[in-house]
């Protein structure tokens, strides 16, 4: 299963590490022999004492005589044996000590070394083999898994499957050997005894097995109880611009709140619930003790078949078999996580690829034509089977011609492209090179043969003359150079300081657009490609570098298979055919002049582009329309309604404004260096958060932490106090007289019981307490964060690093984790000092000779115990740190495995993984021999201890008349306490955890928004008119600071006036609604409304006076009734309200055949519902606020023409008496506007009523004129 990767060698180390590990397993118990011999030894001596305390006897030949020479008999006529030499026994236990010490630390580190070595020996190869893999996959099956994914499969779950093979098999060896030992030595010692405490330890075991059970599913339930909220957080966030919009913040704050209730109480139940486990667990321990001592005195004192350390012997041999018994229970939990972690990787190891690029079949045509064919190609991505790409499509591309391909996003035209380099196979039909079918031809010759310049070139993290070595290997330094001076790169290369050898970047993230675009096309002409092909190789760049690029574009394509895809004309005019694409199917095919005659799909993109050339009156529009105008052509053919797809997955990606749209069109100013600096903001080290301001948060609920606190103390006393207890009953087995040894027997397990139902009271305390002042700090918090984010601006959650995903979890884990640092953590504190506090004070108390010997192992007992905990953690980070260099290698790869596979480049890509894979290897072999060494010395510090401790201790039982019952119990108290410390040690990673959590968290309630929806702040004003007016805007979206989107926007809008906004997409026609509503304040320049600069006025009053319905409109998952009434969240809304505003909105009759009327369930995001019903409720919605300013967001492009008559007339009755700003797909929905502003590119470039533009006759009247679609 797991070891398939696994050598003889491999084998062997495992088979030898497992032996140690039983050897290592059987050491404990081993040392109970020892122990039980020595209690003996003690027991005897302290016999021999009292007897000879008696001046009339005497020691003689080992047996106690009278002085008058008869031998002593006691009343039982046995004689007394005497003469014990107290130290040279001890000096022999104390050998014997340190011999099995000896013996566990040389197999407790071939145990781990062997283990952990071969791990790493099989892990490495696992990840060798999956890369390798992975590398091999067709493109299609990188679309359905995400490289993230992949990336975290990489790390994660090969650590997984390390964690299953490495040392946890050795651990689960060692245990199960000490829980079989343990039994076997409790029998050696007296079976009755043995049967009884087994008879009992099921007990335990079914506390245990019930408690983890228990937590599982209260856990399960918590987290069931907070999914609601999240849901709720998650609806909210991902629809925060309608919630901004309706100002329903507060009302969002409300009830998420109320969602956390739920989970609050489900957290309660399971803390108290472990509380009484925990309870439980230690009550029946101490009745356990309580019960084995009482019947084993007996069998010590009636029966005399245990001798005293006998007793000792069996209660510690199934106490440790049963507590190792439950200490492997998590070794299972690690094989079961390895075993689904490799069950993935194993299964992607063995999957076969679609297209292999690794393999060496296919056909290598001795001479390239170039002639590439399309026979009725039906293509759809893997990942999206229900959307048909290429619908049909046949073509024929001529040898040695330019074809260029144009057409709207989402036509196809970059699919045709993939299908040329065979990243997809068609689903029908074939593509064929030179009347070959491609699929029939070798892949890595085919894709040698292709040059490929994409819109966005990937550049690989190295120097500039490496990526350009990508393109062919084995060139010399003058072939890169000829292909530099041929792509116009040379000189700007030579300026650089350090030439050919300057390192590009992160993504090619130092150099410029132009720059990154000329190095693509040197390495993709350095492997002379019979095929070139171009996707939009110059979209990217200013007017300069394009001039550039296109040049060295067109001194390349002579004599070569040439396609183009391009959205600037200048770029297709001197193409040899121009090819259209619609819809998946090539629809016109033709030269420039043959093709504007058709008045198709090419003439639409011609119209709009020259627009800004033919008027010279606005300098800023002509520019911008030189400059790239991307039309997306086609989408909406006129009037019908609009069914594509991607696109609808876009807006809803973009939360319905359509900001993707800006997709295409991007033009990037290339003066701006784009560091690394300016990318990464928000990642810097947090420090952590000071304690005292996370217990500030959870103040209201300190009477639970002193209950809980009180709670922990007394449970910390419990181990100490057992110290007591237990040397206390191996002193009665030294006194004479039977009836007084019975007494005390009998108080000391009354005690023990007194014990057991105290310590059962405190545990469930401290769960309690803490449990509920934990639960509340969290939901304190949550809801805080939730309120603070919703207070944030909407720029603010453009980031990706605060997407809905992004915040939801954070809500989910940041709060939960933060309990970490006050309850129980307080808890363990507590626990830990009083624990070691009572241990200290019994241990000085009574032998303060003995404690300071020992207290010089304690340090080393403590840092043993630090070390097994550190053991767990820190190696992991150590080793996520040498992973990062080989993490980079797969993740470069994976980000850009389409690049790599049209350079035919994986294979250079394994052997840089596998290199870096080195370092790790080694350094986790150096790991395994340290990591042994640790815990070898951990495991054998207690026996040397014990060693050192009892023969000290016998030294002064001998020479000070200490009573041997303080030496126990100064050693247990004080080692217990020790492996408390150790214990408590342990917890500090939760708790740094906890700490940078809470960081994280204080970050985010003390950011202040740029925009304040506070609503004591800005002015507000009686006569709101609702004139509108936009003064030289300039704006850029804070995410994408490199696009200027709008560039000088100048319109305006009298009171009760309808504007109309006309333009392609991405030319910042909802950029400016959004800056109406103050989603984003301009750059420079202002937005006026009744004269106030919108920056001063106050938020929720500006936005209670706009309505909004928007392109895809936002539901909330409640019924139709609530979400009208979300138009007003400021007072309650009758039902009278409700029903008018629906009437106005044709919505009425329609809400009036469902069954449950208004109170039926919209569904997640209005789903129930179909798009002219979502609109109208969004329409009754906007009504209902009554607002001064309606904003309609292409209202209607979403529906077929039969709801759009209803939901247009619905808007028609809404827009009376209203200023009213439309933007619009159709130009017959606007020709009632009073204004009509065409824009193009963040101006405005022409505006007037529709007949005053219809006369002017520039780019509105052919637009018009020719019913072409503009989007």
């Amino acid at each position: 299963m797991k070891f398939r990767f696994a050598t003889w060698k491999d084998t062997v180390m495992m088979v030898v590490g497992s032996l140690c590990a039983l050897i290592h397993g059987a050491a404990l118990p081993l040392m109970l022999l020892v122990y039980s011999e020595m209690t003996n030894t003690f027991v005897a001596y302290e016999l021999e004492i009292q007897e000879l305390k008696d001046p009339d006897k005497e020691c003689n030949n080992n047996t106690i005589y009278w002085r008058n020479g008869s031998i002593y008999e006691t009343a039982a006529n046995n004689t007394v044996y005497c003469g014990v030499d107290i130290e040279a026994e001890m000096t022999t236990f104390a050998y014997y000590y340190i011999g099995i010490g000896l013996g566990v630390l040389f197999v407790s580190f071939f145990q781990i070394d062997f283990w952990v070595s071969t791990a790493a020996r099989q892990v490495q190869r696992i990840r060798k083999t999956y890369f390798r893999k992975i590398m091999q996959m067709e493109i299609g099956w990188f679309d359905c898994n995400s490289t993230g994914e992949l990336n975290t499969r990489m790390s994660d779950d090969i650590d997984k499957i390390n964690n299953a093979i490495g040392d946890q098999v050795s651990f689960f060896i060692e245990r199960i050997s000490s829980f079989v030992s343990g039994f076997i030595v409790g029998f050696i010692g007296g079976w009755k005894l043995t049967l009884v405490v087994i008879a009992v330890s099921p007990l335990i075991g079914l506390g245990a097995g019930l408690m983890a059970m228990a937590v599982a599913r209260l856990t399960g339930q918590e987290l069931k109880a907070y999914a609601k909220a999240g849901a709720v957080a998650d609806e909210v966030l991902s629809s925060i611009r309608t919630v901004a919009v309706f100002g329903g913040e507060q009302k969002e704050a409300e009830r998420y709140d109320r969602n956390l209730v739920e989970a609050q109480n489900w957290g309660v139940k399971k803390g108290t619930i472990i509380g009484i486990f925990q309870g439980y667990l230690w009550c029946i321990i101490f009745l356990c003790y309580a019960l084995a001592f009482w019947y084993g005195s007996k069998l010590v004192l009636d029966t005399k078949e245990l001798s005293p350390g006998g007793l000792i012997q069996v209660f510690f041999g199934v106490l440790i078999g049963a507590i190792n018994l439950g200490q492997a229970s998590p070794c299972l939990e690690a094989f079961a996580s390895g075993r689904a972690a490799a069950k993935d990787i194993f299964d992607t190891i063995d999957r076969e690829p679609k297209i292999d690029c690794f393999s060496e079949e296919g056909y290598k045509l001795d001479k390239v034509k170039g002639d590439i064919q399309f026979h009725n190609v039906t293509f759809y991505y893997p990942s999206r089977p229900e959307v048909k790409i290429l619908n049909d499509l046949s073509m024929q591309i001529k040898a040695g011609e330019t074809t260029a391909f144009v057409g709207p996003s989402g036509s196809g035209k970059s699919t045709t492209i993939q299908l040329i380099q065979r990243l997809y196979d068609p689903k029908e039909g074939m593509v064929t090179l030179d009347g070959h079918d491609i699929r029939t031809l070798n892949i890595q010759w085919l894709r040698s043969l292709i040059g490929i310049v994409e819109q966005e070139p990937v550049l690989f993290a190295t120097t500039i003359a490496e990526n350009i070595r990508f393109g062919r290997p084995g060139v010399t330094m003058e072939d890169i150079i000829q292909a530099t001076k041929e792509a116009n790169a040379y000189n700007f290369i030579m300026d650089l300081p350090q030439k050919f050898d300057t390192l590009v970047g992160e993504g090619g993230g130092q150099m410029s657009g132009g720059q990154k675009q000329r190095i693509a096309i040197a390495r993709a002409l350095i492997r002379n490609p019979k095929i070139l092909l171009l996707d939009m190789a110059t979209s990217a760049l200013d007017n300069e570098s394009e001039a550039v690029v296109q040049e060295a574009l067109d001194k390349v394509r002579t004599g070569r298979t040439t396609i183009s895809i391009a959205h600037r004309l200048s770029t297709i005019r001197n193409a040899d055919v121009i090819i259209g694409f619609e819809h998946g199917q090539a629809v016109e095919k033709g030269s420039h002049t043959e093709l504007l005659e058709r008045q198709g799909v090419y003439f639409t993109l011609v119209t709009l582009q020259n627009q800004g050339t033919s008027n010279t009156a606005n300098d800023e529009a002509t520019e911008a329309c030189e400059e790239d105008f991307n039309v997306n052509v086609g989408n909406f053919s006129h009037g019908s309604h609009r069914s594509s797809a991607r696109l609808r997955s876009e807006s809803k990606l973009s939360n319905n404004f359509f900001l993707d749209a800006l997709q295409d069109s991007i033009t990037i100013p290339l003066d701006k260096e784009l560091t690394p600096e300016n990318k990464c903001g928000d990642d810097e080290d947090v420090e952590p958060a000071p304690v005292a301001r996370i217990l500030k948060y959870n103040q209201p609920e300190w009477p639970y932490m002193l209950l809980g606190s009180l709670g922990a103390a007394i449970n910390g006393s419990v181990n100490p106090i057992y110290a007591l207890l237990f040397s206390q009953i191996l002193g009665t087995f030294a006194i004479d007289d039977l009836d007084n040894q019975r007494d005390q027997i009998n108080g000391i397990c009354v005690l023990f019981c007194i014990v057991a139902v105290t310590s059962f009271i405190s545990q469930f305390l401290q769960g309690y307490a803490f449990a509920m002042s934990g639960e509340l700090l969290t939901r304190r918090l949550r809801k805080v964060g939730f309120q603070a984010m919703l207070k944030q601006e909407i720029g603010w959650f453009d980031d990706p690093s605060n997407s809905p995903g992004a915040l939801t979890t954070r809500l989910a884990t940041d709060a939960s984790m933060i309990r970490g640092a006050t309850g129980s953590q307080i808890g363990m504190v507590v626990n830990s000092l009083t624990n070691i506090g009572a241990s200290f004070i019994i241990a000085f108390y009574f032998s303060w000779k003995l404690t300071l010997v020992i207290m010089c192992f304690l340090p080393l007992i403590g840092l043993s115990g630090v070390f097994q905990a550190k053991m767990l953690t820190g190696f992991a980070n150590e080793d996520k740190k040498s992973m990062e260099a080989a993490g980079q290698v797969s993740s470069e790869a994976l980000t850009n495995i389409r690049t790599i596979a049209g350079l035919a480049k994986e294979s250079s890509f394994v052997e840089s993984y596998e290199q870096k894979l080195e370092l790790p290897y080694k350094y986790g072999k150096k790991r395994a021999k340290i990591y042994g060494l640790c815990f070898g010395f951990a495991q054998c510090v207690i026996f040397m201890a014990y060693a050192a401790s009892f023969r000290y201790g016998g030294h002064l039982v001998s020479s000070e008349g200490l009573h041997y019952m303080f030496v126990f119990r100064v050693i247990s108290a004080i080692v217990t306490s020790g492996t408390a410390l150790g214990k408590a040690s342990s917890f500090t990673p939760d708790y740094a955890k906890a700490k940078t959590a809470a960081a994280q968290f204080f970050k985010l309630l003390d950011r202040v928004p740029k925009i304040s929806i506070n609503p004591s702040d800005g002015e507000k004003w009686d006569k709101f008119w609702g004139e509108i007016e936009f003064l030289n805007c300039k704006f850029t979206y804070p995410t994408r600071p490199d696009i200027q989107v709008l560039k000088g926007l100048v319109v305006s809008v009298k009171p009760g006036q309808t504007l109309a906004f006309v333009g392609s997409s991405g030319c910042g026609k909802s950029t400016s609604v959004q800056l109406l509503e103050r989603f984003y304040d301009p750059d420079e320049g202002q937005v006026l409304i009744d004269g106030y600069p919108t920056h001063t006025v106050n938020i929720p009053f500006l936005r209670s006076h706009i309505g909004i319905v928007s392109q895809e409109p936002v539901l909330f998952d409640c019924s139709i009734a609530e979400n009208i009434q979300y138009g007003d969240n400021t007072r309650s809304i009758s039902m009278e309200e409700i029903v008018e505003a629906a009437k106005k909105s044709y919505l009425h009759d329609f809400v009036m055949t469902l069954p449950d009327k208004y109170e039926t369930q919209v569904g997640a995001q209005g789903a129930q519902l179909s798009r002219g019903q979502k609109q109208r409720i969004a329409i009754a919605r906007a009504i209902v606020r009554n607002p001064r300013i309606l904003l309609l967001d292409e209202a209607t492009s979403a529906l077929d023409t039969e709801s759009e008559k209803t939901v247009q007339t619905a808007l028609d009755e809404a827009r009376k008496g209203r200023t009213c700003i439309v933007i619009a797909h159709r130009l017959s929905t606007i020709q009632t506007a009073d204004v009509i502003a065409v824009m193009s590119h963040g101006a405005v470039i022409e505006q007037g009523t529709h007949d005053e533009l219809m006369s002017k006759k520039g780019a509105y009247y052919k637009l018009f004129t020719t019913g072409a679609p503009i989007s």
